[in-house]
């Protein structure tokens, strides 16, 4: 027997939270560290400069990552609970106001007057502050902030692609490290693309093109650069 809560597990906009952030996290590794590396190895001639900047980025990126996604997806839920906060104030201060805003969302969902009028009440008697934060606020169990799972999402996915590049590193040849970055770069991209669109249930054709595009831009340009500014070491 299906449940409610089964049908609606099965929905990918469930796994919307930590898919993003660790999709994020792992594009930025495998890209910035193979960017890094690719900038280097351009303007060196031994491994261990390009090693050295390798480790060093992948730490700091890792731990970049994951403050800067702690922080910024806190700002969210601090501000989700101010207003939260304000509409339990309002619902105390002018309960029949807040009655009549909340059949008028109904109202605009397509309900008729008298409908979505004692929608609002039944819903109002059962929980009135959690039907106006996901009716009137829009915040859900779905969209509400994780800033740790968030967090811990980037920082780890950061991690896991940025080794990848840093493996090239270590084991390929000096002389062709920029065009071995470059191809396994391509298919770690790929990998991660058709991944992320199978968890996400999207078009995997679509995530690899645009994620093998941007990365190969964000190498080439910093190849181009190394070529321009670096001086062989």
């Amino acid at each position: 027997m299906i449940t409610i809560d089964n049908y609606l597990d099965s929905h990918y906009i469930h796994r919307s939270n930590w898919l993003r952030a660790a999709v994020l996290g792992a594009n930025d590794g495998i890209i910035s560290i193979s960017s890094l590396a690719i900038g280097i190895a351009a303007a060196s001639s031994t491994r261990e400069p390009i090693v050295l900047a390798t480790v060093a980025g992948l730490v700091a990126g890792a731990l970049s990552m994951a403050a800067g996604e702690y922080v910024s997806v806190s700002s969210q839920t601090d501000t989700e609970k101010a207003d939260i906060e304000r509409e339990r104030q309002e619902l105390k201060d002018m309960p029949e106001e807040e009655l009549n805003i909340l059949a008028q969302i109904y109202q605009k969902r397509g309900l008729k007057k008298e409908t979505a009028m004692q929608v609002a009440i039944e819903l109002t008697e059962k929980d009135s502050l959690a039907t106006h934060i996901r009716d009137e606020l829009g915040v859900n169990e779905i969209s509400q902030a994780n800033p740790i799972q968030a967090a811990i999402a980037s920082g780890a996915s950061f991690t896991v692609g940025g080794v990848l590049p840093l493996l090239v590193v270590l084991f390929a040849p000096v002389k062709v490290m920029e065009y071995c970055l470059y191809g396994f770069t391509i298919i770690f991209l790929i990998i991660l693309g058709t991944l992320s669109a199978k968890t996400g249930g999207s078009s995997v054709r679509k995530a690899i093109v645009r994620i093998t595009i941007w990365g190969t831009l964000a190498m080439g340009l910093s190849a181009l650069v190394g070529y321009i500014f670096g001086v062989k070491v």
